[in-house]
């Protein structure tokens, strides 16, 4: 064991109250970092313990209007109540939204009696050189909201759980929320080197973000999940405005700025979102950074077993993969894919029901 190794494991916890196999689960995330399998694949899979109270979930609006200390605590009860088998970790998820960069730079935050949870930013920039550079507002109330969100968070988890970053939809997925799809487009075509400028300044406020909420939930203490845990770094990336664009813009703008922002949260998963984003799966497949690309077929468009070929291209070109469904359906994926580069994810009604899943990956692999 290098002397490297040997401070990984001084630093992070050796476990966590609503996680008892904590350290083993880390063993074997950091096996799955690497490249390497110990007994079976990445697997995590939920059930609800008998005895505990059916939690719901906070909103959005919860989160931007609610009582902080109320939510928090909804949150530690919430995770307390849930078995948490295999790989799967308990942690908080404290997001605004998946604007709120944009908010946290000055857009105004919209809601929608029709829209149910969803949120986003309101427009306002109506000349790229007039905002440019792109900062966070540090006197932005939903920054500060946040940061406290965080601390406060940070304090009641420790020992018990984690903390998701926030929903980082950052580079040209900012420039989208703070322009507007319509005019972002049209901004690609006639005016790209104001989107050259906009891009680096965007992509100079993610070690920003990325650093303060790391330091307000301690995570540089006590490690980094987003569904998989990491001492060193890890979060999900995505662009969802992909879809808008074609290859060589996705190339010129997304893709630099994707690689960049790997490097910074150390272990990546990409979120890929929908059929209309698969003209860039050659572009991502040889993408620096990305770890693992986690394909979402979208309502109405299937499940991961009609995109067996697409997940099996990816693990060819030396990407992992994520999946999920029934334990059924996930079975039939084991199958088919690679186990070492795979994360398979599932719900099922009992504890006892998720120990006989992870079982039949340790036979069956």
């Amino acid at each position: 064991m290098s002397s490297s190794d040997t401070q990984v494991n001084a630093q992070r916890p050796k476990q966590l109250a609503f996680k008892p196999d904590f350290d083993e689960a880390v063993h074997r995330c950091e096996a799955f970092f690497n490249g390497d399998i110990i007994d079976r694949p990445i697997v995590c899979v939920n059930a609800h313990r008998e005895g505990y109270p059916e939690v719901p979930s906070s909103s959005y609006h919860d989160r931007v209007f609610g009582d902080m200390d109320k939510l928090i605590d909804q949150m530690v009860l919430s995770a307390e109540g849930t078995f948490y088998g295999g790989e799967a970790f308990p942690v908080g998820w404290l997001s605004f939204g998946c604007d709120e960069i944009a908010c946290f730079c000055g857009a105004e935050l919209e809601w929608s009696e029709g829209s149910g949870d969803t949120n986003w930013a309101k427009p306002f920039v109506e000349d790229w050189d007039s905002v440019l550079p792109l900062r966070i507002r540090p006197d932005n109330p939903l920054w500060q909201r946040i940061l406290t969100f965080y601390r406060k968070a940070a304090e009641r988890a420790a020992g018990k759980m984690l903390l998701y970053n926030l929903d980082l939809h950052s580079n040209i997925g900012l420039l989208r929320s703070l322009r507007g799809s319509e005019q972002l487009c049209m901004d690609l075509v006639d005016n790209p080197e104001a989107i050259d400028r906009a891009m680096a300044s965007a992509r100079a406020i993610f070690p920003i973000i990325w650093n303060a909420i790391a330091e307000a939930g301690k995570m540089k203490e006590r490690g980094f999940c987003h569904g998989l845990y990491s001492l060193e770094g890890y979060a999900c990336l995505q662009c969802d405005f992909s879809c808008m664009i074609g290859p060589r813009m996705f190339d010129r703008w997304v893709l630099p700025a994707l690689e960049e922002e790997a490097e910074i949260v150390k272990h990546a998963i990409y979120h890929w979102d929908g059929p209309d984003a698969i003209k860039h799966a050659d572009a991502l497949i040889a993408t620096k950074g990305l770890h693992t690309l986690s394909y979402v077929p979208g309502e109405g468009r299937g499940t991961h077993l009609d995109y067996i070929d697409l997940l099996q291209r990816v693990q060819k070109g030396g990407k992992a993969v994520e999946v999920w469904g029934s334990p059924d359906q996930i079975k039939l994926l084991h199958r088919k894919l690679r186990p070492e580069k795979t994360i398979f994810r599932s719900w099922v009604g009992t504890p006892a029901e998720a120990e006989e899943l992870l079982e039949w990956f340790k036979k069956n692999t």
